[in-house]
């Protein structure tokens, strides 16, 4: 039986994306033993409950390559960018209003960029 889902980001440094979803995000986490080349140890973070949407790669008015993508859903993006901007996060777009919700993409040292997501839509992470 499937007991949840584990995300995986690759990083080029480690240690400062891990300190941005300790320190800016403030997930909690759990460290697991050491990494022999991190001083942040191997943290693994809680990121509470999940979904999973597949999108198609073209439809009408869009086209995007095969991929995966990470978003956190928000209640109330403003608030949320406002909170995190006091934390020093930086954000590389938005807020955007793409009519089935508002989002904005985060930076995350050492790995690419999240998207933070304010849905319109019904929500399937706490059925």
């Amino acid at each position: 039986m499937i007991l949840a889902c584990h995300t995986l980001i690759y990083s080029d440094d480690a240690d400062a994306t891990r300190t941005f979803f300790r320190d800016i995000l403030g997930f909690p986490h759990i460290d697991t033993g050491s990494d022999p080349d991190s001083q942040t140890g191997w943290l693994i973070f809680q990121t509470g409950p999940s979904e999973l949407g597949v999108h198609p790669t073209s439809g009408e008015g869009y086209s995007a390559p095969r991929q995966h993508a990470i978003s956190f859903i928000v209640d109330d993006l403003q608030s949320t960018m406002a909170e995190l901007r006091e934390k020093g996060a930086e954000f590389s777009s938005g807020p955007d209003d793409h009519g089935y919700g508002i989002i904005a993409m985060v930076k995350v040292p050492g790995a690419d960029d999240v998207q933070l997501y304010q849905p319109r839509h019904q929500t399937a992470y706490s059925l």
